[in-house]
């Protein structure tokens, strides 16, 4: 059986309520143990001969990068026999975070699909799962220029057709960025202006909160 198969037997087997999975892959050589683990670097593995460990968060698209990083392993020829070692119960949350968000690239497509054809300017924001994912999110949508707001855990950003704001591809490229790495994330579309027509200038100017976006 192949160590993708292996896998998704696994998940299938996982409690309800489960946030946190931990693994062990038993290669049968260490230099196939070295390559997989190398391609798990998302999962923080640790390696020890041929053995290699890791966890799978089950929130932020994690267990679909999971089960994409397997196949990877398939497709590089190693073999190995996946064990699952423990799993960590779900913590109570608010219910609004209980569900699995959807992947961010996915969000802003429907974000984006529901805004009138002739679009000029989009104010939007993008939280965040976790104040760890920060640092690395700003840096993965850097060509967004976010900015921070308030003290929540996220950015704010804008998106135009021209002058000022990322363009809509770029956009969705830097959520496809955070998906790759795993990082869940909530996009939403705060302002949207239609047929503008910036005339010697950048662009529309939204006030917000006392200042200018």
């Amino acid at each position: 059986m192949s160590v993708a198969e292996q896998y998704r037997e696994l998940e299938s087997r996982l409690p309800a309520d489960w946030a946190d999975a931990r693994f062990v892959l038993n290669v049968d050589d260490a230099s196939g143990a070295e390559r997989a683990a190398s391609m798990l670097t998302a999962f923080q593995p640790g390696r020890v001969g041929g053995q290699v460990r890791f966890s799978v968060p089950r929130r932020g698209g994690r267990r679909e990068q999971a089960r994409r990083m397997m196949e990877r392993i398939d497709r590089e020829g190693i073999k190995g026999d996946l064990e699952l070692v423990t799993t960590s119960e779900a913590p109570s949350e608010p219910a609004e975070f209980r569900a699995e968000w959807a992947p961010a690239a996915e969000q802003w497509d429907g974000a984006f699909a529901a805004l009138p054809v002739d679009w000029t300017d989009v104010y939007a924001q993008v939280e965040l799962e976790s104040s760890d994912f920060l640092d690395r999110g700003a840096l993965l949508m850097a060509p967004l220029n976010p900015a921070r707001y308030s003290d929540a855990v996220g950015f704010r950003f804008r998106v135009g057709r021209y002058g000022y704001g990322a363009a809509p591809e770029m956009t969705r490229r830097c959520f496809e960025r955070l998906d790759t790495e795993g990082i869940g994330a909530r996009v939403t579309i705060l302002h949207a202006l239609a047929d503008t027509k910036p005339v010697m200038t950048q662009g529309p100017v939204w006030y917000l909160d006392g200042g200018p976006v």
